[in-house]
């Protein structure tokens, strides 16, 4: 009877040592960004929606090398120390192997150093802070990659509608966030290699839902054009300002504008005020529409689908650099990312040796299109200026 006890205690305790054996040798990736607290957060749950979607089709497949994939998500609530509290987590208490996110900018710029010094790949798709990206140090290695918009591509196409357009003073307005105020300095950076001197340039608290006093300033010099970076919120109540005083000059905005949060404020007979850019309208192509027709009851709006798809694409571009470097080796999978082999197939294009040594963008601004809300809906937007523009136009 001892004996037989025995054997099955030595059974159960060498079942138990291979389930975490097995469990061992799963590939862990990591999300970090607001699923929860700021106006951005339907975006970052988009994005978490899309990671967990490919990661399902890649281990249907047989995973990479041989491993499955899982994912551990961290809200950061928004926060930025909570955002770095979830990526040194994430890295060194759950091992993962590369981290997607942030929702937010600004947490981004709070914590790049961190995967930068332990060398952990981190695959940015929602955040589009200019800045994300950018090495450390001149010639520092470089672990921050994108598929997302990037805010500068956007800022260089707007400034060059605005100008091609026949705007004569423009108006510069930011929320008093990291994103908001990067975007800014994008604003006035880019409008300065135009020799445009703005006419005025004026601050709002994302939680703010008058904003009549910045906008009086700006209508009083004149300006014609206002230049927005925000989130979709206080954009929608900025608009709802713009209507109190009946001051509508051209208003040109972060693609932040196509959130659902946007629209809530705006309300519908607002919400068609901005002209903004996005990396798609409505899903097009067969990937696209077949991604949709999976994922879409998840989403808390159609329009959060984009956030959706860069999830997506992120990871199988994190998957095709492991299966180069044949290891989860954080310095082989950068350098892999740096110089890859073959074509990435993804929902929103083909990844063609999207990143480099120096460039780490994998959407540029052809990947972007001009958009506005209809009727409730985004749709493509298109004028006279916009098929006059060229990418002589563009300056960064």
């Amino acid at each position: 009877m001892k004996f037989t006890k025995f054997i099955r205690k030595t059974a159960f305790a060498v079942a138990l040592a291979s389930a975490f054996t097995l469990h061992a040798q799963d590939i862990k990736l990591g999300f970090n960004g607001d699923l929860s607290a700021s106006p951005s957060a339907q975006s970052g749950r988009a994005g978490v929606i899309g990671i967990e979607a490919a990661i399902e089709d890649i281990n249907a497949a047989g995973g990479v090398l041989g491993r499955k994939l899982v994912l551990v998500s961290r809200d950061d609530q928004s926060q930025p120390p909570k955002s770095i509290q979830n990526m040194s987590d994430l890295i060194d208490n759950e091992k993962v192997v590369a981290v997607f996110g942030p929702t937010n900018s600004g947490n981004a710029l709070a914590w790049k150093h961190i995967p930068n010094q332990k060398k952990v790949v981190t695959m940015g798709m929602i955040g589009s802070g200019t800045d994300i990206t950018k090495p450390m140090a001149p010639g520092a290695e470089n672990y921050m990659f994108r598929v997302s918009m990037m805010d500068r591509e956007q800022v260089a196409a707007l400034v060059a509608y605005a100008l091609k357009s026949g705007s004569k003073k423009i108006g510069v307005m930011g929320e008093t966030t990291g994103y908001g105020q990067g975007g800014v300095k994008d604003l006035l950076e880019i409008l300065k290699l135009h020799n445009i001197e703005p006419v005025g340039v004026e601050k709002f608290a994302v939680s703010d839902t008058d904003m009549t006093s910045q906008l009086n300033k700006l209508k009083s010099a004149g300006a014609d054009t206002l230049m927005v970076w925000a989130q979709g919120t206080p954009i929608g109540q900025l608009v709802r300002s713009m209507d109190k005083i009946n001051y509508f000059p051209t208003l040109l905005t972060s693609w932040a504008a196509d959130n659902i949060t946007y629209f809530d404020a705006a309300g519908k007979s607002l919400a068609d005020k901005p002209v903004f850019l996005r990396t798609m309208a409505d899903p097009s192509t067969p990937k696209q529409k077949k991604l949709y027709d999976r994922i879409g009851s998840k989403l808390a709006a159609p329009s959060a689908f984009p956030f959706a798809v860069h999830g997506y694409d992120a990871t199988l571009l994190v998957a095709a650099a492991i299966r180069q470097a044949g290891s989860t080796d954080g310095s082989k999978m950068r350098e892999a990312l740096e110089d890859m082999k073959a074509p990435v197939d993804g929902v929103m294009k083909l990844y063609t040796k999207p990143f480099s040594k120096t460039d780490r963008e994998g959407l540029t601004a052809e990947d972007l299109v001009f958009i506005k809300w209809r009727d409730g809906k985004l749709v493509q937007y298109s004028d006279a200026t916009i098929k006059q523009m060229s990418p002589a136009d563009y300056k960064k």
